[in-house]
């Protein structure tokens, strides 16, 4: 069995939970024999301090990523910080020379820094999505993925999603079932689609600086079950056509399909996180009239069916 060498990267003030993720996978020794071969690396070779009660070992420095098969970076603390020259370079070089570079969480941050990740899809926590874009905008972010791999970088969202990426990547190095095996030692999903979506939050503002267009929010929320067109809209708001979908779209971001269709998502997150409804009678209640209708429009958004999203977080699983 291949051993690749694998470098990953602490820092100050690195989050235990962090590099535990892929030093615990990468790690794993099954039936006497290591899956990789596994250093904690620092910029300086320095020990790094974690937390107060915790100091890393490390095997050595930037030197050791021209030996290596694949670069960890477990999060990133400083990255509202410049990247270091060096540390930049270290990665472009160990890209060049065929190393697979692994961005966790915020781990993206220093790949986007070194410009790696220039003209490249990404992943990154969807918390960060407005600040990273901002920061990176020639990098394609995605933060609907759970991880991303483009020219041998490979991304991926917070937390939990690192541990779908580094399962991803020992199924990459050594197949499925070992990578079945390690995910049953760990008790964990042996497979989740990269591209499955980040069980994100995303609140619709309530209100807008335009009173009209809030009196229209607020009664299309209390009618999403019902049918709704334009011109009906717009006499309801006593504007023209043309003036109605100007002003809407200018208050809410959205055309009014777009609104519509967020609304009545969220209130099928709701309902199946709360209730016990069934599909049919929360695609009624929702506007979405049938299930068939209701199962697309919420597969296509959150990449899941809604009988998934509501074992994850329905009531009645909250209970168990």
């Amino acid at each position: 069995m291949l051993c690749p060498k694998v470098c990953i990267l602490v820092y100050p003030g690195i989050r235990p939970f962090h590099f535990s993720i892929p030093y615990t996978l990468f790690g794993m020794v099954l039936d006497g024999v290591p899956l990789f071969e596994v250093q904690l690396i620092s910029c300086d070779g320095q020990p790094v301090q974690s937390d107060p009660w915790l100091t890393l070992q490390v095997a050595g420095g930037l030197e050791c990523l021209t030996h290596c098969d694949m670069v960890i970076i477990p999060g990133w603390e400083a990255r509202h910080a410049p990247l270091t020259p060096t540390l930049s370079h270290a990665l472009q070089q160990a890209h060049a020379n065929g190393c697979q570079l692994v961005g966790l969480c915020y781990g993206a941050y220093a790949l986007a820094a070194s410009g790696l990740l220039n003209g490249r899809r990404a992943a990154t926590h969807w918390l960060a999505e407005a600040d990273f874009s901002a920061r990176y905008p020639a990098v394609n972010l995605d933060c609907n993925a759970l991880y991303i791999e483009q020219d041998n970088i490979m991304t991926s969202a917070g937390t939990a999603a690192a541990l779908d990426c580094c399962l991803a990547l020992v199924r990459q190095h050594h197949g499925a079932r070992i990578a079945n095996q390690v995910a049953r030692v760990l008790v964990i999903p042996p497979h989740r689609e990269g591209g499955q979506a980040q069980f994100i939050s995303q609140p619709v503002a309530i209100s807008t600086q335009d009173s009209r267009i809030n009196l229209l929010l607020d009664y299309l929320n209390q009618h999403l079950h019902r049918s709704h067109c334009i011109d009906e809209l717009a006499a309801r708001s006593a504007m023209s056509r043309r003036t109605f979908t100007r002003h809407f779209a200018k208050a809410t971001g959205m055309s009014v399909h777009e609104w519509l269709l967020q609304q009545r998502l969220q209130k099928c997150r709701d309902l199946l996180e709360s209730s016990q409804l069934g599909i049919e009678q929360i695609a009624n209640h929702t506007g979405f009239k049938t299930a068939t209708a209701l199962r697309q429009h919420f597969r296509q958004k959150y990449q899941v069916s809604p009988s998934v999203w509501r074992k994850t977080f329905g009531l009645m699983e909250r209970q168990k």
